[in-house]
């Protein structure tokens, strides 16, 4: 792999760089009766639920687009989005070749599985090493090409899954920079101040990161997680649900002294959800917020999610834009490289933001 490619493991919350085999064997969950020791969580109620919230709907084609994305930013630092051009049929075709691909035999698909030092393939998830528990999911990582990977899966049968998840993978990284230009533009930069912001200036250097993730129906969803609280260690993470299948939801800070409480991301059919990651967090000096997620799981019907990670590329720094200070304000945070947090992400977890603040700043 080329020397410049980032290790993603970190960001994708999903490879565990334990054991290059053994981390991936789990029971074959879609056949259980009831939930495993293993894998019952006693705090998965640990908060309430805000039955009254509503993920807010942004519109990209609105004249006022601009206005939307940032207020669902820097007040949810997630929305769902519609009009953004990517075909419903797309989506359809991405989400069909990930059943085909998590419908194999657990020996079939380990013939791609995740192996130490690198970030790709089948894998049990990151972030389990940080818990006692284990969760109620299995996830398919591709970073650039998925050629490699799913020739091991499918020698003579790959073709429609690669041609799948590339044509996803090029409207993503469009739909990307669309995303953060809009983004910025609602901070207060012009149009020649956002064409030197490195990020989007060296967009095309970046390597495109995609999730599959599947989670198998289970017969005690109350006592059971899909993947635990966490943040996004990217600038910005678009994600495609199965439609008609909640299971993604948001921790909403109560405010005021209120408590913390999950909200579900009701699907949308067509529509994408768009999370605000750390590192747009440090680039905005604390103006958007990164937001806590996870998911759950349901009992009758499986679910999948096909997440997408823009980050910069691995050997720009990401700091606070200088406008976004002003006047007495400094920078909230340090600069930082991608694989550097992705290192402080894998040691840290979700402290891993925390430990780039700066006193001086605020954020």
């Amino acid at each position: 792999m080329n020397q410049l490619v980032p290790d993603l493991s970190p960001l994708i919350a999903l490879p565990s760089l334990l054991s290059p085999v053994a981390a991936h064997i789990q029971p074959e969950l879609t056949d259980l009766a009831e939930v495993p020791e293993t894998h019952a969580w006693p705090t998965l109620h640990d908060r309430p639920y805000g039955v009254d919230d509503r993920v807010p709907v942004v519109d990209l084609a609105l004249p006022d687009a601009v206005r939307l994305v940032g207020r669902a930013c820097e007040e949810w630092g997630a929305f769902l989005l519609t009009g953004h051009g990517v075909p419903v049929e797309l989506l359809r075709r991405v989400e069909e070749q990930g059943r085909r691909l998590f419908s194999l035999s657990a020996a079939h698909k380990l013939r791609a599985a995740r192996c130490d030092g690198t970030s790709t393939g089948y894998g049990s998830a990151f972030i389990s090493k940080f818990f006692s528990k284990q969760f109620w999911s299995e996830g398919f990582t591709v970073v650039g090409s998925p050629r490699e990977d799913a020739r091991k899966i499918w020698p003579d049968g790959h073709q429609d899954f690669c041609g799948a998840i590339e044509e996803y993978s090029r409207l993503m990284d469009d739909l990307a920079r669309r995303l953060m230009h809009s983004m910025l533009l609602f901070l207060g930069l012009s149009e020649e101040e956002i064409s030197w912001v490195g990020p989007l200036k060296a967009q095309h250097e970046a390597v495109p990161a995609l999730q599959l993730n599947y989670y198998p129906r289970c017969p005690e969803p109350d006592r059971a997680m899909g993947l635990a609280e966490h943040t996004d260690s990217s600038l910005v993470t678009i994600i495609h649900q199965s439609s008609g299948v909640a299971g993604l939801q948001l921790l909403r800070d109560g405010g005021g002294g209120g408590a913390a409480r999950w909200v579900a991301v009701a699907p949308i059919t067509g529509a994408l959800v768009v999370i605000v990651g750390d590192l747009f967090q440090v680039m905005s000096n604390g103006r958007f917020r990164s937001v806590v997620h996870r998911a759950v799981v349901d009992r009758t019907r499986a679910r999948i999610s096909v997440a997408y990670f823009c980050g910069p590329p691995a050997e720009l720094k990401i700091s606070p834009i200088g406008k976004l200070m002003g006047s007495g304000r400094g920078p909230a945070y340090r600069g930082v490289t991608w694989p550097e947090y992705l290192r402080l992400k894998k040691k840290l977890y979700n402290e891993a933001l925390a430990s780039l603040r700066l006193s001086a700043g605020k954020g």
